[in-house]
């Protein structure tokens, strides 16, 4: 089964849609991550510092690169798998810096590491093995 034009014309503008989104979380991050540092009185935690990496590595580049280089569209259920990978783990290292620059651990946090890598890698593996037939 083909795509018709307006097919591609459709994935590429939510393509587009799924960057520009990434885009404003990961500047709402680094802008979050540089506030929260400046009113902590000299105390940062590098969870917080580097939460924004999260969704510009997990989301940014590769669905740029997808969109960029005319690769494959992922379906709905491989996006969403990523969608809740990525911010599952972007939540759980700002919570992680929060708790760090307060002064506590907690040990439950590595939940958010586990549930969200699980999520991430299911969407990347779903992406992989999906069939060409349908976007």
């Amino acid at each position: 089964m083909t795509l018709s034009t307006s097919g591609i014309k459709k994935n590429r503008k939510e393509m587009e849609k799924i960057v520009f989104t990434y885009l404003l979380v990961t500047i709402f991050c680094a802008v979050f991550g540089a506030l929260y540092e400046w009113f902590s009185h000299g105390v940062f935690s590098y969870y917080m510092i580097y939460a924004f990496l999260i969704p510009l590595l997990g989301g940014v580049i590769p669905f740029y690169c997808r969109l960029y280089f005319q690769g494959a569209f992922p379906r709905r259920t491989a996006r969403r798998f990523q969608h809740f990978g990525i911010s599952t783990l972007t939540v759980g290292s700002m919570f992680c810096g929060a708790l760090e620059i307060y002064g506590t651990t907690n040990s439950l946090t590595i939940l958010y590491f586990i549930v969200g890598g699980i999520f991430f890698l299911l969407g990347i593996f779903m992406y992989f093995f999906q069939k060409d037939t349908e976007k």
